[in-house]
């Protein structure tokens, strides 16, 4: 999963990548000082492969991860080449999701591209760049289609459909709030635009927001309100917390949290909600070799899960032997879980759980 980090310059990205890839990112306070996107690779924390490493005591500890790329800011007239505007949506195109960082908090040494704070204004900003440029590629789709429509008139449902769409992003919404049939959906995503990709708003607000409550935070209400209009995610973050939370033993760390009334870092919160927007779910496979997570599409099939390994594994697929996580600690071990019954056979229609331990037998 590759999460693309954007947003106006100096609004807390660079800050918010270092700390939660300790990638060491440039930070300054000026434009582009990303220039190339940075990228940097996390493991997804994952409290039931701590455990299977427990019991297994493996030679190799194997998490899911996700790359974080922070893309530089951008301007207005980026969809036109402002800026860095190419490179800066050729780097969009590239990721699964964005993470839009939004500015909540005031700080006078901390200069605002636009002179003021307005998240309003600062999502509408790239919004508008995002769909300028989506504008040009849908109306080159119609125009495709409308060709087609020519030799066979079962296209026209598709011209019809990407006017449609097209009629959203001209009244400065973005196509991702374009209600979609299955075949629709499938036409959008081969359309790639950028404003159908799924998008968390991270709110980068004050430590002081954090230590007196977040919900005081007018600025993040209204980006509350503009996401629920958008179907996005929300994330309340600070990133110069962040930043101080990574350079913490575990111990102070969950105490520092606790005393903000926090369980979880930044990151993990920002894990779990993209995990939850992008509909991902994670198996695990287990053994004195390796302990390894794997992220797959929620209601993925188990031939396809098991193609995430190996193509063979998929092309040979003969059954899947699996059991709940919960029911494998519970019982100690996997002879103990068998001698229960506990261990099922499934076949190549079983739909894959979060948190299932499995292994696959095929043959090729």
């Amino acid at each position: 999963m590759k999460l693309g980090i954007v947003g106006l310059p100096n609004v807390g990205k660079s800050t918010l990548f270092n700390a939660i890839t300790n990638a060491g990112a440039q930070s300054a306070n000026y434009p582009f000082c990303t220039i190339e996107p940075n990228i940097g690779v996390v493991a997804v924390p994952d409290k039931r492969l701590d455990k299977l490493a427990e019991m297994y005591d493996p030679d190799k500890y194997t998490p899911a991860t996700i790359e974080f790329v922070d893309i530089a800011g951008l301007v207005k007239g980026a969809s036109k080449g402002e800026g860095l505007g190419n490179k800066f949506l050729s780097n969009i195109r590239e990721c699964d999701a964005i993470v839009h960082v939004v500015r909540c908090f005031d700080n006078d040494d901390i200069i605002h591209v636009e002179g003021s704070v307005d998240p309003e204004r600062d999502i509408d900003t790239i919004d508008l760049e995002l769909i300028l440029s989506d504008v040009e590629m849908i109306q080159r789709r119609i125009d495709k289609a409308q060709k087609l429509v020519k030799g066979d008139k079962k296209y026209q449902a598709q011209v019809d459909f990407f006017k449609r769409v097209l009629e959203t992003l001209n009244e400065g919404k973005p196509a991702r709030v374009v209600e979609c049939s299955d075949d629709e959906k499938a036409w959008l995503a081969d359309v790639a635009l950028l404003t159908n990709k799924p998008v968390i708003f991270a709110a980068n607000m004050s430590e002081d927001d954090f230590s007196s409550g977040i919900e005081s935070n007018e600025r993040l209400q209204r980006v509350r309100e503009i996401a629920a209009e958008q179907h996005a995610g929300v994330l309340p973050i600070c990133a110069e917390l962040e930043a101080e939370i990574v350079e913490m033993d575990k111990e102070e760390k969950e105490m520092f949290l606790g005393e903000l009334g926090l369980d979880q870092s930044g990151l993990d919160r920002l894990i779990n909600e993209c995990y939850t927007l992008l509909g991902l779910i994670s198996y695990l496979t287990a053994g004195k070799p390796e302990v390894r997570a794997w992220t797959i599409k929620n209601g993925t099939k188990a031939p396809q899960a098991a193609g995430k390994i190996h193509t063979d594994f998929e092309r040979g697929f003969i059954r899947a032997e699996v059991i709940a996580f919960d029911d494998l600690i519970a019982c100690g071990s996997m002879a103990a879980a068998k001698e229960k019954g506990l261990v099922r056979s499934e076949g190549k229609e079983y739909v894959m759980k979060d948190g299932d331990v499995v292994l696959f037998r095929f043959n090729v």
